[in-house]
């Protein structure tokens, strides 16, 4: 970090913790110059005054972080093409995922959808029935 030497002298002068007992993401760099993203924690050995750096490398969790955002970007692209409304909910009938023709069918944003009961598409009569449905087979 370009604010390192920063950090340690205004340790040692005041005494003040800034990032010892503290985790946090940062660049570093190998020996042949390339960079990756890890995990660094800082704490400080109670006698010595040492100042240990713990660092995970994050490579494979990025990875896999990127992997998943794409398919969930493919996934709602997706959906969205469909002329067809589609709502997606839970065992508890409440509403996790919705398509752009949804939105467009029956008038709420996905915001507005999201979270909510499924029932909100629904007649109060076919509510309890789909309720009623709910209970019995989930």
């Amino acid at each position: 970090s370009t604010h390192h030497d920063e950090y340690v002298k205004h340790y040692l002068d005041t005494g003040v913790r800034k990032m010892i007992g503290t985790q946090r993401e940062v660049t570093a760099k190998r020996k042949d110059g390339s960079t990756f993203t890890c995990r660094l924690g800082l704490s400080e050995t109670k006698e010595s005054g040492l100042i240990c750096g713990f660092i995970r490398d994050l490579t494979s969790e990025k990875a896999a972080e990127a992997a998943i955002a794409h398919e969930q970007q493919l996934l709602t692209k997706i959906l969205d093409a469909s002329f067809d409304a589609l709502l997606v909910i839970d065992e508890r009938g409440i509403i996790q995922k919705v398509n752009a023709a949804a939105t467009t069918v029956f008038g709420w944003s996905e915001a507005e959808f999201l979270g909510n009961s499924i029932n909100i598409i629904m007649s109060v009569a076919e509510g309890k029935k789909h309720d009623l449905y709910l209970q019995r087979y989930c």
